[in-house]
């Protein structure tokens, strides 16, 4: 049925046939989030992203683990220069907390909001801080090996050095001689013998909360060393896929690369694989520029750029309407838009268990299914995919209103097929049991309520089942009546 599956690599910049290089084994290693503050759409959308090729790579077969890292140390505010204050440390200094309160605090509602869009677990997820060890080792072999130098209790990696026998800047396309001539005076540049150079490990001053003893005096690690140890020690010294939003490509992915060659010879990762940004008015959602909008206030609607509360599904669906490696532009009116859409597929998905076969089929089922692991196939082409559950839909509709007839071989071939796409690849769930929108009713409620409209009904007391109509339309709550009873949607 499926045929091969191709992803676009930023390494070559082209799109090739995934093969794993331990079948049935596949690694994934994705980079998770610095924890100091609440997740807001831009990190959804990496964690949308990978859940899908988690998700996917899983239905065809594989046994994946999927490694995303925990930053909890070492992540500096100038993220170029790897100067300036860690930005877990400095929200513990404003809050008047440990920076492991910090860090729990913000896992732990990292979590629930990831449980909310309904991504599944991945099956390690490190934090750095709690392999500063394995960190120090990896620093002390790229020493060893001539790739780094030690100044004042700091441990720095030459790159002139690395590339004079590596080549630095293969995965952005940067050349390391034209970034020499644009290398404006940074801070901190003095201790450094090239200001590009980045730290393996910083030296701690007197003010610096987090910090560890190692053999160059106490101090913690840099921002890039974390993830090539956690990647080589979870999934070894070469493995399938590694991805994560396009913005760490440089400088937190190059230099990763950079680390990991120094110590193996070799490349370290298969695959490179990136998603583009959650932009507001063009611009990068995020904390830096403090132009972002975390998924509490979208799910609560408390933000002035929306204008009511939008469902962790239909937030998912939002992220699903795009590909991956496009820009995903936020607006009110984009929610909106993917509210309706997701109504519409959730629908069809309600009407399919009411579907009846026939004797015979006028639709052509195995045809739609063919189509979507195409798109599914090529690169994760998500849009595509549910121009095709729609397509479903739109059958399962016509079937519904004897349109269209379908066999009970097809039946049974159109559920699957839904089910799997929109339910265990595309990771949609149904939201009947809590009504979004501005109406605060419950499914259950509004079934009860219905329910006693039937029975208005039946006792012929249409003025009463006329005004429980009514009452509900006020709310935005359609009701349809039909010959086995009632439905209702959101309007």
């Amino acid at each position: 049925m499926t045929r091969d599956l191709y992803l676009y690599n930023t390494l070559t910049r082209k799109r090739e046939r995934f093969e794993p290089l331990n079948p049935p084994r596949v690694g994934l290693y994705v980079c998770g989030p610095t924890v100091y503050g609440d997740p807001h759409m831009g990190h959804a959308r990496p964690a949308v992203t990978f859940d899908i090729l988690f998700r996917y790579l899983r239905h065809l077969g594989y046994k994946v683990r999927y490694v995303r890292n925990i930053t909890d140390v070492g992540h500096l505010e100038d993220e170029l220069a790897n100067e300036g204050e860690d930005k877990i440390q400095k929200k513990a200094r404003i809050e008047k907390l440990e920076p492991m309160e910090v860090v729990q605090y913000y896992i732990n509602r990292y979590h629930y909001f990831m449980d909310l869009l309904n991504t599944l677990p991945p099956s390690i997820e490190p934090q750095a801080s709690g392999h500063i060890i394995e960190q120090q080792q990896m620093v002390k072999e790229i020493l060893r090996r001539g790739f780094a130098y030690e100044v004042n209790g700091s441990v720095y990696f030459d790159l002139k050095k690395y590339s004079n026998k590596f080549s630095y800047g293969t995965l952005s396309g940067r050349v390391l001689e034209d970034m020499i001539s644009n290398t404006r005076d940074l801070e901190g540049g003095d201790e450094k013998r090239f200001p590009l150079d980045f730290a393996l490990w910083k030296k701690a001053d007197a003010t610096h909360i987090m910090r560890w003893p190692s053999v160059w005096g106490e101090g913690y690690p840099g921002w890039h060393i974390e993830c090539s140890v956690m990647g080589m020690k979870y999934l070894g010294s070469y493995y399938d896929i590694h991805g994560g939003g396009m913005d760490l490509i440089f400088p937190h992915h190059e230099c990763e690369i950079a680390q990991s060659t120094a110590v193996t010879g070799k490349p370290h990762v298969r695959f490179w694989i990136h998603n583009n940004m959650v932009t507001i008015n063009g611009q990068k959602m995020s904390k830096s520029k403090n132009n972002f909008i975390t998924l509490e206030e979208v799910f609560t609607g408390h933000n002035e750029l929306l204008e009511k509360a939008f469902s962790p599904m239909t937030v998912r669906f939002y992220m699903l309407q795009a590909h991956y490696s496009g820009p995903l532009d936020f607006s009110n009116e984009a929610l909106k838009a993917a509210e309706q859409g997701l109504a519409r597929l959730m629908k069809g998905m309600k009407n399919l268990g009411k579907l009846k076969p026939s004797a015979d089929s006028t639709v052509n089922v195995k045809a739609l299914e063919v189509k979507a692991y195409d798109a599914i196939n090529d690169d994760m082409n998500c849009p595509v995919v549910l121009a095709h559950l729609f397509e479903g839909t739109r059958l399962i509709n016509a079937i519904h209103d004897g349109h269209e007839k379908i066999s009970g071989g097809d039946l049974k071939l159109l559920r699957n097929f839904m089910k799997t796409f929109a339910y265990d690849i595309m990771g949609l769930k149904p939201e009947n049991d809590q009504v979004s929108g501005d109406s605060g009713l419950s499914g259950d409620l509004i079934k009860m309520i219905l329910q006693l409209r039937q029975e208005a009904k039946d006792r012929k007391d249409f003025a009463v089942a006329d005004r429980i109509r009514g009452g509900l339309a006020a709310l935005g709550i359609k009701v349809k009546d039909t010959k086995d009873g009632f439905e209702w949607e959101i309007d």
